[in-house]
């Protein structure tokens, strides 16, 4: 794997991470079962509702890591940031039966799925950037956007105890977090949350 690759990322509003901690990161499906605050955005949720991986699950039956945090999802909850976190993930749900990874947003019409072991399609260059903006060029804006959401896609869930910490935007988020209950390291780091 690429050896930026340390941990994978899963962006949760603090409020759900009790939760997390007694049923893990659940696909959507599942998450819809038990009461819960999402950060989803509904039109892309009803893309993704609609699409299937090849010899696979629907996106929907997946629990769903990103490989970098500071993506576009992020950036569009950045009213939000008071009230997440980034959950940190182990690299060894890498290896769980069923994982698969997809070289941009799972929901992208040009996606492709491939197994974990296939990870040098992707272009981890463009996942890992700062930024994703290409003034001038509008097209390679588009497709740099969608790569930094390549996805890591579990079957059901991610189980707790692949979880090994989170990150909080400042002292009163990482505060906030430790009172619901998490006993993993957080660290605070506001350049992964735009500030």
């Amino acid at each position: 794997m690429d050896p930026r690759v340390t941990e994978l990322h899963c962006i949760m509003p603090i409020v759900n991470v009790g939760s997390v901690m007694t049923h893990g990161i659940l696909s959507y499906d599942d998450a819809a079962q038990l009461p819960h605050r999402s950060v989803a955005l509904q039109p892309v949720q009803d893309k993704r509702d609609r699409k299937q991986v090849p010899g696979g699950l629907r996106l929907h039956e997946y629990a769903n890591l990103y490989f970098h945090a500071r993506n576009p999802m992020l950036f569009k909850r950045l009213g939000e940031v008071d009230d997440l976190c980034v959950l940190r993930v182990s690299t060894d749900v890498l290896r769980l039966e069923g994982a698969v990874i997809s070289d941009q947003n799972a929901a992208s019409d040009y996606v492709r799925f491939l197994h974990p072991r296939q990870w040098r399609a992707l272009d981890f260059d463009a996942i890992y950037a700062m930024d994703w903006r290409h003034p001038g060029d509008q097209i390679a804006y588009w497709q740099h956007r969608a790569k930094k959401c390549a996805e890591i896609l579990v079957p059901h869930r991610v189980h707790p105890g692949f979880l090994t910490g989170a990150y909080a935007v400042d002292e009163a988020a990482k505060a906030k977090l430790a009172s619901c209950g998490f006993g993993l390291p957080i660290c605070v780091s506001p350049v992964l949350f735009f500030r």
